[in-house]
């Protein structure tokens, strides 16, 4: 079996161990549309292989992670960001 040790992830899991409430960055910012042709703020809701985060992780409440996922859709379709890569970040 393997150890703690042993187990190796890409990039450590950034996961807060304090217990801070998690909040919703669209609500806090006033945020009403999500960008499909912005690269750059979709990938933070991307892993590295290119996967959607979950909410549990990004904090984004069910309304936006769903406008999230469609944007991040669409700029695949559109060949904006890559549907599967390797070390994304």
């Amino acid at each position: 079996m393997a150890t703690n040790s042993e187990i190796r992830f890409l990039t450590p899991l950034s996961i807060d161990t304090d217990k801070r409430k998690k909040y919703c960055r669209f609500k806090k910012s006033r945020i009403k549309y999500i960008d499909y042709k912005d690269p750059d703020f979709l990938s933070r809701f991307l892993n590295e292989q290119g996967k959607i985060l979950p909410r549990r992780l990004t904090g984004t409440s069910l309304k936006f992670q769903r406008k999230v996922s469609q944007a991040v859709k669409r700029a695949r379709h559109l060949a904006i960001l890559p549907y599967v890569t390797d070390l994304m970040k």
